[in-house]
C-alpha cells in the first residue's frame, strides 16, 4: 500500500528547531582541497560585507551544504558546485545567476572558494531584495529564511524548508570548523526565524504524516514517477540485496533531485547525517534506479555526504541506517552478511566508489547485526514516576501521541520553573539524549530543555507543534555519574503555546 499524507492539516507558523550542542567539524587533508590556508575565513568576511548578507548565516550555509568542503570543485550528484554548492543542471542554473549578479565567469564560481563564497553572498542579497527586507531586516539572522529557503533552487517548498531549517539549527546551536591554517568559528544565536512566504508552507513532516508504511520511523516524500519502475515485489523479483550509497550532496539536495522528473535515478532511502533522519522515496515494492544490474533485486538506501569527508559518517547515521537495513532484510529473509549488504562499489558493473574507504563496515555490520546496536545501559524516565519532579503549575493531561498513559503541560512564563527529570548516571561519559511529547499545533515552537552537563547546562529548543510521538534527539551530552537532575523542560520562552514534559530517554554510545 502507498503510505498516504496525514488528513490532519497543520500550517506552519514556525520553524522546527531542535538545536544540538556546538557542532565541531574537523576537515581531513585528503578531504578539504579548497585552496589556501586561511584564506576562506577573509573570503566569507569579504563577502558579507559587500553583499550585506550576515557572515554567520553564510557560513552555516556552508556547513549544511558541504561542511565547508569545496572537495576540488567537482559537483555533487545534482551539480552543485564549491563550498556553497551553487547549481547548474536539470533546470536550475543558481551558479549561472551568481555569475550575472557578480561578473565573474561560471568557471570561477566553481573552482575559486572565494568566488564560490561571493556568487553565493550575492545570490542571497538578491533573493533577500526580492523578499523585501530592508537594511535594518539583514542584520537580523532571522530575516533570512525566505532567502535561504529559495536559495537553492528546490521546486518543492517543503524540501526548501528543510534546508532553511537545517541551516537555521546550525546558527542556534554554534559552529566550528577546523581546516589546516585556520579555524572558522560561529557563536551560537538566539534565532527566531521569520517565514515570510514560507509562513504556510507545511514541513514535509508536517504533510506527510502518517510516516512510511514500509518503514514506519520514515517520513515519506515520493520520488517522481519517472525516476522508478512500478512493480510488486517480491512477488516479481525477489529482494535479496541491500546497497549502501553516500549521496555526494546534501539530504535536502538529494530528496529535491530524486523528485526531479529530469534526473532518472532514485533510492528507496535517504539517511541524514546530523541525527539520523530517514525519508523514503520509492515503496519496497518499486523499482528504484540506484545500482544498474541489481536494481530489480535489491533496496537502495542513500547517505547525505561526499566519500571524501568522513566528517558526515555520524554515529546517528550509522545507528539509523543500520536499524533500517535489519528491518529490510528480516522482513524479506535476507542474511545479515556483507555478500548481502553491499556497498554500491561492489555491485556488478559498478562505476561508483561510494561509500568509500572512510565507510565503517565493521561498525555497520555490528550494528545492522545487533551485536552493537543496541546500548550497554539505557534508562527511560516517564513524567509519571518518582524520578520526575514538577511544581503545581505543571499539570498532568492525557492527549494521543503521549508516552504512556500521562504527560504534564505548562504555558511559558519568563521566570525559572523548570520540570525534572531525574536518573542515576552509571559513570561520566558521553550519551545520547532524547525526548518524548505529544505533538500539537497549539504547542510552544521554542520548548527549552536544559542538559546537566559537568560543564554548566546546555539549552536545546524543540518545535513542540510537529515530530512528536516518538523519541526526539537532542543530541549527544557528557553527563557526570551519579543520581540527579540530569534533563529539564523549562518555562522560560517568550514564545507563546503550551509546553509539554512527557518522557526523556538516556543512552550510552557503546
Amino acid at each position: 500500500m502507498t503510505p498516504t499524507p496525514s488528513r490532519r492539516t497543520v500550517l506552519a507558523t514556525g520553524v522546527a528547531l531542535a538545536a544540538t550542542p556546538v557542532v565541531t567539524t574537523a576537515a581531513n587533508a585528503a578531504g578539504n582541497r579548497i585552496g589556501p590556508a586561511a584564506n576562506l575565513g577573509r573570503a566569507f568576511s569579504a563577502a558579507a560585507a559587500r553583499h550585506g548578507v550576515p557572515r554567520d548565516v553564510l557560513l552555516a550555509l556552508a556547513h549544511t551544504v558541504t561542511h565547508v568542503n569545496g572537495h576540488g570543485g567537482a559537483p555533487s550528484a545534482y551539480g552543485g558546485h564549491g563550498v556553497m554548492q551553487l547549481v547548474r543542471g536539470a533546470g536550475t542554473d543558481t551558479l549561472g545567476r551568481a555569475a550575472e549578479l557578480t561578473g565573474r565567469s561560471a568557471r570561477a564560481l566553481r573552482t575559486d572558494p572565494a568566488a564560490n563564497v561571493d556568487g553565493a553572498a550575492a545570490l542571497l542579497r538578491s533573493l533577500a531584495d526580492a523578499a523585501g527586507l530592508g537594511t535594518a531586516d539583514r542584520r537580523d539572522v532571522g530575516a533570512w529564511y525566505e532567502p535561504l529557503a529559495r536559495y537553492s533552487g528546490h521546486s518543492d517548498p517543503a524540501v526548501a524548508r528543510l534546508e532553511a531549517d537545517a541551516v537555521y539549527r546550525v546558527l542556534e546551536s554554534g559552529l566550528s570548523v577546523h581546516r589546516p591554517g585556520e579555524s572558522l568559528r560561529m557563536r551560537a544565536h538566539d534565532v527566531r526565524p521569520r517565514l515570510g512566504a514560507f509562513r504556510d508552507v507545511r514541513t514535509v513532516e508536517q504533510r506527510m504524516r502518517p510516516m512510511s508504511a514500509d518503514y514506519p520511523p520514515a517520513r515519506w516524500v515520493a520520488a517522481h514517477s519517472s525516476n522508478y519502475r512500478d512493480e510488486n515485489r517480491p512477488s516479481d523479483y525477489a529482494i535479496d540485496r541491500v546497497v549502501v550509497h553516500t549521496v555526494q550532496g546534501s539530504y535536502a539536495g538529494c530528496i529535491s533531485w530524486f523528485q526531479n522528473p529530469s534526473s532518472n535515478v532514485s533510492a528507496h532511502y535517504v539517511v541524514r547525517s546530523s541525527d539520523g533522519e530517514v525519508t523514503q522515496m520509492v515503496r519496497h515494492a518499486d523499482v528504484a534506479w540506484h545500482v544498474g544490474n541489481y536494481n530489480n533485486r535489491s533496496i537502495g538506501i542513500e547517505h547525505e555526504g561526499w566519500v571524501d569527508d568522513p566528517s558526515w559518517y555520524t554515529e546517528a547515521m550509522y545507528r539509523a541506517s543500520a536499524a533500517l537495513t535489519r528491518h529490510v532484510c528480516v522482513q524479506y529473509g535476507i542474511p545479515l552478511d556483507r555478500t548481502h549488504i553491499i556497498a554500491h562499489s561492489e555491485a556488478p558493473g559498478a562505476t561508483h566508489t561510494d561509500p568509500g574507504p572512510h565507510w565503517d563496515w565493521a561498525k555497520y555490520m555490528d550494528y545492522v547485526r545487533g551485536d552493537g546496536g543496541s546500548p550497554s545501559w539505557s534508562v527511560v524516565v516517564d513524567n509519571d514516576s518518582p524520578a520526575f519532579e514538577a511544581s503545581s503549575n505543571w499539570v498532568s493531561a492525557s492527549a494521543p501521541g503521549q508516552y504512556g498513559s500521562t504527560h504534564h503541560h505548562a504555558q511559558p512564563v519568563l521566570s525559572s520553573d523548570v520540570a525534572w527529570f531525574h536518573a542515576d548516571i552509571p559513570e561520566t561519559a558521553d550519551y545520547r539524549v532524547q525526548v518524548w511529547y505529544p505533538e500539537d499545533p497549539g504547542n510552544n515552537s521554542r520548548s527549552p530543555h536544559l542538559v546537566s552537563t559537568p560543564s554548566g547546562f546546555q539549552s536545546v529548543y524543540v518545535d513542540q507543534r510537529s515530530g512528536g510521538g516518538r523519541w526526539v534527539g537532542l543530541g549527544t551530552f557528557t553527563l557526570e555519574q551519579g543520581n540527579r537532575p540530569v534533563v529539564g523542560v523549562s518555562r522560560w520562552t517568550s514564545t507563546s503555546g503550551s509546553i509539554e514534559a512527557d518522557a526523556v530517554r538516556i543512552s550510552s554510545l557503546d
